[in-house]
């Protein structure tokens, strides 16, 4: 039996996909919103992140491609961008998969996303 919490799983998990760069999210809202970064551990890294059903990869390029989509997330896909890139997306994938999103979201959507993107690399 896995006597391991959603948010000691998710912890786990946050680390595993962004490293460092999850802590600085999370530690941004311990001031104003202490209990949000405790949702988005639990939540979509104790929860969905921890699932078996794709590996990290698979998942970090279907969070891009959303993101992306979106058009109004650019620090969150910037952190997935990096969160890509440390799970092994190579720049090639990410960059196909931004633009894969100008078919569905459009090319301004697709732009922002690959200015995020350029942005990232060259950090």
């Amino acid at each position: 039996m896995n006597t391991e919490s959603r948010y000691e799983r998710g912890l786990a998990k946050l680390h595993e996909v962004d490293g460092q760069a999850g802590d600085r999210v999370v530690q941004s809202l311990q001031d104003i919103a202490p209990d949000f970064a405790r949702y988005l551990i639990e939540f979509p890294f104790g929860d969905i992140y921890s699932r078996p059903g794709l590996d990290l990869k698979s998942r970090e390029i279907a969070v891009l491609a959303a993101l992306t989509a979106m058009g109004n997330a650019a620090p969150q896909l910037k952190v997935h961008i990096r969160a890509a890139l440390n799970v092994g997306v190579s720049r090639e994938e990410i960059v196909e998969t931004i633009m894969q999103m100008a078919v569905y979201a459009g090319f301004p959507a697709a732009l922002n996303g690959l200015m995020a993107a350029k942005e990232v690399f060259a950090q």
